[in-house]
């Protein structure tokens, strides 16, 4: 009788717990593409170096092949940036914010400080980044009284992991915020007010950034003209289509500048003969190309010339 009582009392408490925090069966329920290695919060894991090699990725070439794949609502844009030039990249660990309402706001905290944790519910959130992960918040475009963070919050989150922010809300202390090298902040606004009527409603649930739909353990690609946001079992074919673009844009200009081929044949499709010079080329320049040696003799292996 009382294994019975305590397993109802582990239910119910793990019911509540989801009203803070995705379960790891929700997370794959949510995610059934991803066949790779997954965190043990359930995420899909994008390997490093993905990540790595997205920092070179345009933002128009994600958004096209989401787009071709029939990912229509994965952009926002219209963001306050800290840095023009700092990309942030990384798994989305996303947030939700809501208006404050007392009675459940308070039920929050209480559970929360009963399972450890410390200090405002914003750095919750903070508490579970690991390195590559990318602090993204639904703060319902919040700016007055809705700054999720300041330099201080900053700084842990950039030392935990070395990556930035994507915030549907504001933020505070930019002049701080901005001294973080290597740490980035897409926002709505800036606003020196502190966080307030706001309150924690889930962790690493689905969230709404704008026009987006963003799931924990999607691919965050940030740069000055907005925020893709890639499923995490589109990632690499992101990666490996932008890679091959940028090989024959390089190519391309090559060829015209030694006046070799006119605009007219390399802004239409290739003909063998082009098509069969680029496989020479890149064969020829494959120790100067800017991507990976494995990834170009891993196309030239499929090519048919």
């Amino acid at each position: 009788m009382r294994n019975i009582k305590l397993l109802i009392i582990g239910i119910l408490m793990c019911n509540f717990a989801l009203a803070q925090t995705t379960s790891k069966d929700r997370i794959i329920f949510l995610t059934p593409h991803w066949q790779g290695e997954r965190f043990e919060d359930g995420r899909p894991k994008v390997a490093d170096d993905i990540l790595e090699r997205l920092k070179e990725v345009a933002i128009e070439e994600a958004w096209g092949v989401l787009r071709n794949e029939g990912y229509h609502n994965q952009f926002e844009g219209g963001w306050e940036l800290l840095h023009d030039d700092v990309p942030v990249v990384g798994r989305a660990l996303t947030v939700q914010y809501m208006p404050n309402r007392p009675d459940v706001s308070d039920q929050i905290e209480k559970q929360g400080k009963s399972e450890g944790y410390i200090g405002n519910t914003n750095s919750w959130p903070i508490d579970m980044l690991q390195v590559g992960d990318v602090y993204v918040a639904d703060g319902f475009g919040k700016i007055v009284d809705g700054t999720l963070i300041g330099d201080n919050l900053g700084n842990s989150i950039f030392a935990k992991s070395k990556t930035g922010v994507v915030f549907d809300a504001s933020s505070r202390d930019q002049e701080g915020l901005s001294e973080i090298e290597g740490f980035n902040a897409f926002v709505r606004g800036w606003h020196p007010s502190f966080l307030t009527e706001v309150m924690l409603l889930g962790i690493n649930s689905p969230i709404r950034i704008g026009a987006a739909t963003v799931l924990p353990g999607d691919v965050v690609l940030g740069k000055k003209e907005g925020v893709v946001f890639i499923p995490a079992h589109l990632a690499e074919k992101v990666v490996v289509t932008s890679e091959i673009i940028r090989l024959r844009d390089l190519f391309g200009i090559s060829r015209l500048k030694e006046g070799k081929y006119t605009p007219g044949q390399i802004d239409n499709k290739w003909t063998d003969e082009i098509e069969k010079d680029f496989s020479k080329w890149l064969n020829d320049h494959i120790d100067e190309l800017p991507v990976p040696k494995e990834q170009i003799r891993q196309l030239l292996k499929k090519r048919t010339w």
